[in-house]
């Protein structure tokens, strides 16, 4: 094991250098959520006035209201019983929609869009069932004709992008239908739970309020990407923006305020939440180069978004045994 945790960390220190000079803005502190019922923030909206959080798991739906002090104002419940709830996103009428998506184990024949109305009336369970089998997801998108979108946490990086093939069925299943792969590179962005393996596995994903700037976060870094026509499946094939987000202990949670201030935060109490400013017109200054650059195209450069150069199919090797044995022990429940 001492050898692998060597040739590990080697590999990941030489391929950790910056992708750009130029550095995006670092986040900002805005409050702290000291709030013991909030205790593994995953996933988190903003309607301009409040935030809308939920914790990772538990065992009833739970929408936690937040003002801009990170002090919970009110709780909305249903008595519906989740699996593993990870992401939340919220709709133009205010409709929230909780991915009860996480599988650690890869062992769920069906996963879950729960639908909870901002008027009230309880939550309404929408079954999904991938094309080839199970899959640990963690980032829900939602773009502004209300399609729902699903970006798996692989081990590897390369995670698949899954939407409903049809009209969402009551309680389904209805079939998902994979529309992309997004690959992630290592970075060096200091935080999460599993260091520089952590850099690549997706915790969570924004889409802004209008549409068109999609947004996924690892444990460490959040990377932006042009929608100008709104399609998200398109934009994710784009160059992103990279913007890191260091220091989070467990970052799993990413928004939009209605400005474009991207808003990042993490599991565990007393856990700030944070902004960068004018994160949506990053990818507006660089997306007219980057809209029509589909992925591949930038990996060898060194472009806002690009991480490190993809590593060498024998080090991948070393970092998928290090990176299962890490996952077993602290990813457990995440």
């Amino acid at each position: 094991m001492r050898v692998v945790l060597a040739a590990t960390a080697f590999f990941l220190l030489i391929g950790a250098l910056p992708a750009s000079a130029a550095a995006p803005p670092a986040p900002e502190t805005l409050c702290q959520v000291t709030d013991p019922r909030v205790t593994e923030l995953s996933g988190l909206v903003s309607d301009g006035t409040h935030w809308y959080a939920i914790n990772d798991g538990g065992t009833k739906v739970q929408v936690f209201v937040l003002d801009r002090s990170c002090a919970v104002q009110k709780v909305l419940s249903a008595s519906t019983d989740p699996y593993d709830v990870e992401d939340l996103a919220r709709a133009a009428d205010g409709t929230l929609w909780l991915s009860d998506t996480g599988d650690n184990s890869n062992k769920r024949s069906t996963v879950a869009l729960l639908e909870l109305k901002p008027s009230g009336g309880g939550v309404t369970l929408h079954r999904l069932t991938y094309p080839d089998g199970p899959h640990d997801t963690e980032a829900l998108l939602l773009d502004r004709s209300g399609t729902l979108y699903l970006v798996t946490k692989d081990i590897l990086g390369d995670a698949k992008v899954y939407r409903p093939n049809g009209p969402l069925a009551t309680p389904g299943p209805t079939p998902l239908e994979q529309v992309g792969t997004v690959t992630i590179r290592s970075t060096d962005t200091k935080g999460g739970p599993v260091g520089a393996f952590g850099s690549v596995l997706v915790t969570g994903g924004a889409t802004s309020t209008d549409g068109t700037v999609v947004a996924l976060r690892t444990y460490t870094d959040a990377y932006l990407y042009a929608a100008p026509d709104g399609d998200v499946a398109a934009a994710l094939k784009r160059t992103p923006v990279r913007i890191p987000l260091a220091g989070e202990k467990q970052g799993e949670a990413l928004a939009f305020e209605p400005d474009g201030t991207l808003l990042s935060a993490g599991e565990g109490v007393g856990q700030p939440v944070r902004a960068v400013k004018n994160a949506a017109s990053l990818v507006s200054a660089a997306g007219a180069e980057a809209a029509g650059a589909p992925q591949g195209e930038a990996a060898a450069g060194s472009s806002p978004g690009g991480g490190v150069p993809a590593l060498p199919a024998a080090v991948l090797a070393v970092v998928v045994v290090f990176g299962g044995w890490l996952l077993v022990r602290k990813l457990r429940r995440r």
